[in-house]
């Protein structure tokens, strides 16, 4: 895909956004962002901060830059047109029989899912009467059906229901979405980038979910005076004239849109020696990590940076900027604990692959 997708329709087709490379600050949310995009199989994102932090700004600005996708025309799953794994039935069904398939370029989707949805808006329905009487597999898509092949955004994430966060996380680790009524069973891609968000003083989620967050990122309100500064005049200039200001960044975020594609493309040459890989499962068991999630996360993550830095064989660098990012969140037992700010992961970091403390 080349950088040309992100050339700017009429204003009336399509509502602007900030772009991401304008956005201040913030570098390990977007880090975080940054590498599941690159890799979606690292399980998504979770951003705990301030509110008025810019967290829902950026998560959009992420969808926005992101290039344009072959999908199957209308098509409710969003289906690839070749991946097997990233197709409905009625699509790979086609393909089959050898029946001819419209091709078109969309946008990655970004779907919002609401504090107060239900099971069956975030699943989908089956029409049962239909089923029954006309013998079909009638299936009204819910928002995982929606957000095949682009994020899901769950803002407040922690005052969700734990049931359907289980559903979500379920949906994001298999790649799909399996509905059940009356001994009728639809199963459909739902392969997304999960990235959920909340403020730390409404609530934690239990650990047990939170360990199945691939990567979690904290935020601070900017404390500088002319950083601040900084942010609030950009906001201003791009409340006043969102074109102009985006036009001012088309360049780089043309650049960044090229770096995203080809680190994806990279992705799969990118190796990590068998020395770091055991050194990062000693920094797991030192902090007594339950299960191996720590452990295929922070491998996962610390190939995608070296993707997205043009390398492929990934560093004790590279590990040492996402070990924060995958682990903080694992280390909690009781659900009354504080998420530790990443001192205690550093610290066996550190220790491990022996690193000085002044570096970290």
């Amino acid at each position: 895909m080349t950088a040309t997708a992100l050339q700017t329709p009429p204003t009336q087709t399509r509502r602007l956004v900030f772009p991401f490379t304008a956005i201040v600050g913030q570098e390990e949310m977007k880090l975080a962002l940054l590498l599941n995009v690159i890799d979606p199989k690292i399980g998504g994102v979770m951003i705990m901060g301030d509110r008025g932090t810019g967290k829902s700004t950026t998560i959009r600005a992420l969808a926005d830059l992101l290039p344009e996708i072959d999908v199957v025309a209308n098509d409710p799953f969003n289906s690839h047109p070749s991946d097997p794994d990233l197709m409905g039935d009625e699509v790979r069904n086609a393909i089959a029989q050898n029946l001819p398939l419209t091709i078109t370029q969309k946008k990655v989707t970004m779907i919002d899912l609401p504090l107060g949805a239900t099971e069956d808006r975030v699943c989908g329905t089956i029409d049962i009467e239909k089923a029954l009487s006309e013998g079909v597999k009638a299936f009204e898509p819910g928002l995982l059906a929606k957000a095949n092949r682009g994020i899901l955004y769950v803002d407040e994430v922690n005052l969700l229901d734990d049931h359907l966060v289980d559903v979500l996380l379920d949906s994001a680790a298999s790649g799909w979405n399996t509905v059940e009524r009356e001994g009728i069973s639809i199963r459909h891609p739902a392969r997304f980038v999960l990235v959920g968000s909340g403020n730390p003083e409404e609530g934690e989620l239990r650990p047990q979910l939170l360990d199945r967050f691939g990567m979690h990122a904290e935020i601070r309100t900017v404390k500088e005076p002319a950083l601040r500064v900084q942010i609030v005049e950009q906001r201003s200039d791009f409340d006043r004239d969102p074109q102009g200001f985006m036009s001012r960044y088309q360049v780089e975020q043309e650049a960044l849109q090229a770096r995203l594609v080809e680190a994806q493309k990279r992705l799969g040459d990118v190796t990590i020696e068998y020395d770091l890989r055991v050194n990062i499962s000693e920094v797991c068991a030192e902090l007594d990590v339950d299960g191996l999630r720590g452990d295929i996360v922070t491998n996962r993550a610390a190939k995608a940076l070296a993707a997205f830095e043009g390398r492929t064989e990934a560093t004790v660098e590279d590990i040492r900027r996402v070990v924060t990012l995958c682990l903080r969140h694992r280390l909690r037992k009781d659900p009354l604990e504080s998420i530790d700010s990443g001192y205690k992961v550093q610290k066996a970091f550190n220790r491990v692959f022996g690193v000085e403390a002044e570096e970290s």
